[in-house]
């Protein structure tokens, strides 16, 4: 539609706009690899006037758009689909911090500050925005909020859902629903932000959020520790969380399986204790105050652990270095495993007490079903988030098993469902999962879905093939 695409390069400058497939490349694939599709043209607004320009002249065309953060996303949520009809809407330049208010403790920013540049101007005002991911130097805080990110703060913080005060969004139709208000209390009728975190860009495209501040955090102290399996993971959960209250800020478990990918391909990466037990958790504790003596707080939690049989071994970070160290094993964990090869992936949720039931009962069935599977097992089990995922261990044989990734996500979310879980914790829906919410919704949260779907999105304009089947 050259038509158009002239339109919008008087909206947002030539230099702007792509629409040859070099330049558009990088904006046509997922971060896995797993989508690849098409597009008329990429446009990059500048600000929140350029962004409603744009959606109203694709919606007079009857045109789709698919936002676009930065492109981090697990589920395809963010790449056009290979029909090539979409124009990709990338927030990426819209950069600009607004407003930061230390009394109020908010910060407003534009959709295309990245997780990591939010963070630090939070730093440096001396406060602390807690959302925490691997991807944080490249994801985009409009993404974040589209999929209602977790990562691994969530235990003490929430998700992104319970970050936000405020949100400016650009509507299916061109308008700007304005609502970056800084309240903590707002008691006016429909709380209108939630309907879009979490949407994933098919109800409108948020361009700004007023975020929450937190007190910066002065003092840390972390350890990796041996747990003889995840019910002793779970149980030293609620020893920590009586010792320590809300000083516990994360509590990651990671299997052996998983450790040994991130050995296996992270260069200087180092087991951190002697033997390899089946099931270790990364914690953390962390407070506002300097002096804080968390190191033997978390010492004598652990201790008390021991004697109860519910840890093994571990070792409590010395330093800074240290600590960075245990982390970089859980951080650099998805980037192993896509080092690794391809592998069926799962993000569910279970309650926290159904965790070891969860891993039980699922191992059981899907090593009687294929008795030579790979399971790659870690996660948030502070808030019950499991990154569940399944190969073949040579990936030569994988292609094979790979096949059957509707027989293994049968069984994986049949369990999650029957447990009371989500078959998509933090990741989204995306592509990847649409055809899954038939099965795990009931027809009237789909048909409540679908409404406000048509009421916002009446043309069906917004990220069209993502989320509802």
């Amino acid at each position: 539609m050259p038509d158009l695409i002239d339109t919008l390069r008087g909206i947002v400058g030539a230099a702007h706009v792509a629409d040859t497939e070099a330049d558009m490349a990088a904006c046509l694939s997922d971060w896995r690899g797993r989508y690849r599709g098409n597009a008329l043209a990429v446009v990059r607004p500048g600000a929140t006037s350029e962004v409603a320009a744009v959606v109203a002249a694709c919606a007079a065309a009857r045109v789709p758009m698919v936002p676009q953060g930065g492109n981090t996303g697990l589920c395809g949520g963010a790449t056009p689909l290979v029909d090539g009809r979409a124009v990709v809407v990338s927030l990426a330049r819209m950069k600009r911090i607004r407003a930061i208010d230390t009394d109020n403790d908010t910060l407003t920013v534009e959709a295309g500050c990245t997780l990591a540049e939010v963070q630090a101007v939070a730093d440096a005002a001396g406060r602390l925005f807690p959302l925490a991911l691997a991807s944080e130097g490249s994801c985009m805080i409009g993404g974040n909020l589209s999929t209602n990110a977790g990562g691994v703060q969530v235990l003490r913080y929430g998700n992104a859902r319970d970050l936000v005060l405020g949100l400016e969004v650009v509507l299916a139709d061109g308008r700007v629903w304005s609502g970056l208000r800084g309240l903590r209390k707002d008691n006016t009728g429909y709380d209108l932000k939630h309907l879009f975190i979490g949407a994933e860009g098919t109800l409108g495209i948020i361009t700004a959020a007023v975020l929450k501040l937190f007190p910066a955090i002065r003092s840390h102290a972390t350890a990796w520790v041996a747990v003889p399996d995840p019910q002793a993971a779970v149980r030293l959960l609620g020893c920590l969380r009586a010792e320590c209250g809300e000083r516990v800020s994360a509590f990651e478990i990671v299997g052996r399986p998983a450790l040994e990918l991130v050995l296996r391909h992270i260069p200087g990466a180092r087991d951190p204790l002697e033997d390899a037990p089946p099931w270790a958790v990364l914690i953390e504790l962390s407070d506002a105050a300097s002096d804080a003596a968390l190191s033997g707080q978390l010492e004598q939690a652990v201790a008390i652990a021991c004697e109860q049989g519910l840890a093994t071994d571990a070792v409590i970070a010395a330093s800074l270095s240290q600590a960075q160290a245990l982390w970089g094993l859980r951080e650099h964990l998805s980037e192993a495993q896509r080092i690794e090869g391809v592998s069926i992936k799962h993000d569910v949720s279970v309650p926290v007490s159904r965790i070891p039931e969860f891993l039980e009962r699922a191992g059981a069935a899907l090593c009687e079903r294929w008795p030579d599977v790979r399971i790659v097992a870690f996660g948030h089990i502070g808030d019950g988030n499991l990154h569940y995922n399944l190969s073949r261990p040579l990936a030569a044989d994988n292609a094979q098993f790979i096949a059957e990734t509707a027989r293994v996500n049968r069984i994986v979310h049949d369990l999650v469902h029957s447990l009371g879980g989500s078959i998509s914790a933090e990741h989204g829906i995306g592509q990847l999962k649409r055809a899954e919410l038939l099965r795990y919704k009931s027809s009237v949260e789909l048909e409540m879905m679908r409404s406000v779907r048509h009421a916002l999105d009446p043309l069906g304009l917004m990220n069209p093939g993502k989320v509802l089947p």
